[in-house]
């Protein structure tokens, strides 16, 4: 699904692969993890990363796009298939420039979707109302697939100049430096298996491009 993803990312800012922003075969919490950074010209950084584990059970697929080019709020994808579920998380923080945003409300199209409960965290502040939270099993695959596809293309055709990118630049990096100080699920798995430093640069040089 990242594939699909990035390429309707491409369609609007052309990609470009960053040099040594690419890491393979990381292991953490019983999971195979490979990760790769793009530069979207007239966007900015963007990253996936796949992942594997448990004899191919479970698999979880991630894009990141870090807009510091336009007015748009940090973007976060997340899919996770495990044991006949399928979870979908889309997450969109605040690192407005001008401090407004809007997009068409595709998430009414997909009311009839089960509401998966995020639990609390220190983000949730930030974190905006057009963000996603669904879950479901290997029927609801393609309206799970559809509402992603829909909700990225929103996303993308609300984009606008920013006037301020140290502004955006800032917040980006206030959330990230937030993941690493206060905690996130991937964050805490990354730290146990790699250790604090390598952590923080694969969050800021990789997957988040705020260094």
């Amino acid at each position: 699904m990242t594939k699909k993803l990035l390429l309707m990312i491409a369609e609007k800012y052309p990609i470009t692969p960053i040099d040594g922003a690419c890491v393979e075969g990381l292991r953490a919490s019983g999971m195979k993890f490979n990760i790769r950074a793009y530069h979207a010209e007239g966007l900015g950084h963007v990253s996936v990363m796949t992942a594997k584990g448990f004899f191919g059970l479970m698999k979880m697929d991630t894009l990141i796009v870090n807009p510091t080019e336009v007015d748009l709020p940090l973007y976060s994808y997340d899919r996770i298939f495990a044991m006949g579920n399928d979870t979908l998380i889309v997450e969109l923080y605040d690192t407005l420039s001008s401090g407004d945003f809007s997009m068409e409300d595709v998430k009414a199209k997909y009311s009839s979707l089960t509401e998966r409960d995020p639990g609390e965290h220190w983000y949730d502040s930030i974190k905006l109302p057009e963000s996603i939270s669904k879950k479901g099993k290997k029927a609801d695959t393609p309206a799970l697939s559809r509402l992603a596809t829909e909700h990225l293309a929103a996303y993308l055709d609300a984009a606008r100049p920013t006037d301020n990118p140290e502004v955006k630049k800032e917040k980006a990096s206030l959330y990230v430096e937030g993941l690493l100080s206060k905690g996130g699920p991937s964050t805490d798995a990354f730290k146990k298996a790699i250790g604090e430093e390598k952590t923080a640069d694969l969050f800021r040089n990789v997957l988040f491009g705020t260094k």
